[in-house]
């Protein structure tokens, strides 16, 4: 995945890790519902003077749990945030600029941060009549203290930034089973004069600024409405400080149960909220009859952990998966021959890298070697065998990839025995030791051979004219992620490229919401082209968000023709991403193999357990406005299946490029 963790209805995300970005109706780039909203006043009225307790500097703390938190916000800041979203239950609700005001925010540690915000004499919100007494009065302004970081555009908030009212880091909380009401917490209001009236409880419904709610007078200026108490204590204080609540994305801490207790408490939370039980065919009790048991015999934390990592494997979903224990790691799979296998599409593997003074090196293994037979079984039965330590996976192909390298990794000090033929020579065999070796394993996993000093989207034009723009990732810095890429798009306009080839074949994916909002530079049409469901306590059941996930068209569009590089590397947003882009009819996607088919909403389903194991569950179930499954355990497929052969996986041609410059050219 942070962004800002903002409780999201209906968004597409995810993810991905994160891919996971919270907010209400934020994502959903559908056009505001503006229709019998309130109008910004243009009398607010004047200063309040003459009370020594009336409300001028907010400060307070932010203290933060989720992983994705600080994800690619390079812009954060503390917001006014005008209610009248909440108040109208717009999800689309769009902050008037003219009303922002914002404040700093700085780190205090490494799971904290401080903010201060100054309050305008006169805050520039909107007027809304919460008094429920069938006249029209002036009304009061609402606010909460919220967090949030920008990404589009200016300093401030715009409808691709978020829209609605927040859930997640600020001053109230929410109910996300019933339709993210707020329900505690604290709100800032903001009288013209003292003639206005204000709840001063939920009534009887337990909603508010609805008809049933108890009102009361306020007094001019600002109040702080504490919704913790019952009638409401609104009152005046110069300098409050607040605590922001992180809300629904927040860390499932049982770090401080017992064992048994810690894994009863997430197993009954994991079982009713995972999306794809069905699907996956998940039997719950059956693996809580394994492996409770285990839990509960396990000697020490590295025997925990073990338990708990089979159990994950047990389940079919790549966003399922906990914290890396390298000494575990070290004791199954340290081990190995320094060699870097890949599979053809014709069935054969072949060595694609020797790492220099391995045994595999000495034994004078070459680039482009055919290995035929591991530990006397035939290649492709020994790689069916394999239970990639890495996993679990969404899909086949995905797990392939890794299996087919993770034959290599054995126990330290183990002995492998291989039947292979270097290239123009006879089949050999050879008994060779497996000591400590992990640069094999490094140059199998793109993320450790990516430039460093690279940023996360380039873009250049290819020697006949066409564009070419790789994303590594939706989780970095968001805000230079989404001027760089639109810079780079306004380019390909101006310069009127007839084509582009967008290459995402190695992204982990992130924040769901800049997937989408990318997507919308190459479509032309508003189209509404996904839905999530979330489990809901109350209903026992999963539902659908109120609105669905929209793509609407970006300020700038590019109108030439695209082709998509994709592969089981792409995953969650990255798969997000593509699916949108599959909307515009201009779109051909080309690849060795699908993405990789895990799209479940994850920033909900984080826990810490005992020993100081992490472990990550989806949440969010994305589906079709048809209500078809989508993504998951499939992923986006190419229009284009472009075979691996023996130069391809050497690297000596991309051909999954060369396929995609012969496209646009056709």
């Amino acid at each position: 995945m942070k962004n800002r963790i903002f409780i999201i209805l209906c968004v597409l995300v995810a993810a991905s890790l994160a891919c996971a970005n919270f907010n209400l109706g934020g994502d959903d780039n559908a056009a505001p519902t503006a229709s019998g909203l309130p109008t910004p006043i243009a009398d607010p009225g004047q200063p309040v003077r003459g009370d020594a307790n009336e409300p001028v500097v907010i400060t307070g703390t932010i203290p933060f749990t989720s992983p994705f938190f600080l994800d690619g916000n390079a812009e954060p800041f503390i917001l006014l945030e005008d209610q009248t979203g909440f108040i109208t239950r717009d999800l689309y609700f769009e902050f008037p600029k003219a009303g922002q005001t914002i404040g700093a925010v700085e780190m205090l540690n490494d799971s904290t941060l401080s903010f201060s915000l100054a309050l305008p004499a006169v805050p520039q919100a909107i007027l809304n009549d919460v008094d429920q007494n069938g006249r029209e009065d002036k009304g009061v302004m609402v606010f909460q203290i919220a967090y949030w970081s920008n990404t589009w555009g200016d300093i401030f908030l715009e409808k691709r930034d978020g829209t609605g009212w927040s859930g997640a880091y600020t001053t109230a909380t929410v109910d996300a089973n019933r339709e993210y009401e707020i329900d505690g917490g604290h709100l800032l209001i903001w009288a013209p004069d003292d003639q206005q009236g204000f709840p001063s409880g939920f009534g009887e419904d337990g909603l508010l600024f609805t008809a049933d709610d108890p009102v009361v007078s306020v007094p001019a200026g600002y109040s702080v409405v504490d919704l913790n108490s019952e009638p409401f204590n609104i009152y005046k204080e110069a300098n409050p400080v607040f605590e922001l609540i992180e809300g629904g994305g927040a860390l499932k801490d049982f770090s401080e149960m017992k064992r048994l207790e810690a894994f009863d408490a997430m197993f009954e939370r994991v079982r009713v909220e995972y999306p794809f039980t069905a699907e996956k065919n998940v039997d719950w009790d059956v693996l809580y009859a394994e492996y409770r048991p285990q839990v509960e015999a396990a000697a020490n934390n590295r025997a925990l952990y073990q338990v708990l990592k089979a159990f994950t494997l047990s389940i079919p979903d790549a966003h399922v998966g906990i914290s890396f224990d390298a000494n575990d790691f070290y004791e199954c799979c340290g081990g190995s021959l320094g060699l870097v296998l890949k599979e053809l599409s014709d069935g054969r593997v072949i060595v694609t890298e020797v790492i220099p003074g391995t045994t595999g090196a000495r034994e004078g293994i070459q680039v482009g070697t055919e290995i035929s037979q591991w530990n006397g079984t035939p290649i492709t039965q020994a790689i069916d065998a394999v239970v990639s330590y890495l996993g679990p996976y969404s899909t086949p192909h995905h797990e392939r990839l890794d299996q087919v390298q993770m034959l290599t990794r054995v126990a330290p000090g183990s002995q492998v025995t291989l039947t292979y033929a270097n290239p123009g020579a006879g089949a050999k065999t050879a008994t060779l030791d497996a000591p400590d070796e992990y640069d094999s394993l490094f140059a199998h996993l793109y993320y450790f051979n990516t430039d460093p000093t690279a940023l996360p989207i380039h873009a250049y034009t290819l020697e006949n004219g066409l564009g070419y723009m790789q994303i590594t990732t939706f989780s970095d810095d968001y805000n230079l992620m989404a001027r760089t890429f639109e810079r780079y798009v306004e380019n390909l306009i101006e310069n009127n490229v007839p084509g582009l080839i967008i290459d995402i074949r190695q992204n982990g994916g992130g924040s769901g919401g800049l997937a989408l909002a990318f997507a919308e530079y190459f479509v032309n049409r508003e189209v509404e082209v996904a839905q999530r469901l979330y489990y809901n306590g109350l209903l026992d059941a999963f539902e659908y968000g109120k609105f669905p996930t929209t793509l609407e068209p970006a300020p700038a569009h590019y109108r030439g023709d695209i082709v998509v590089l994709i592969g089981p590397e792409c995953i969650s947003a990255c798969e997000g991403f593509a699916y949108y882009l599959s909307f515009s009819d201009r779109v051909t996607f080309i690849g060795h193999a699908p993405t990789a088919g895990a799209f479940g909403e994850v920033s909900r389903g984080q826990y810490k357990l005992p020993g100081d194991y992490s472990l990550q569950f989806p949440t969010g179930r994305p589906e079709t406005m048809d209500g078809e499954i989508l993504i998951e355990g499939i992923g986006v497929t190419p229009d284009i299946l472009v075979p691996v052969t023996y130069e391809s996986a050497l690297g000596l041609v991309d051909a999954v490029l060369e396929a995609a410059i012969e496209a646009l050219g056709k």
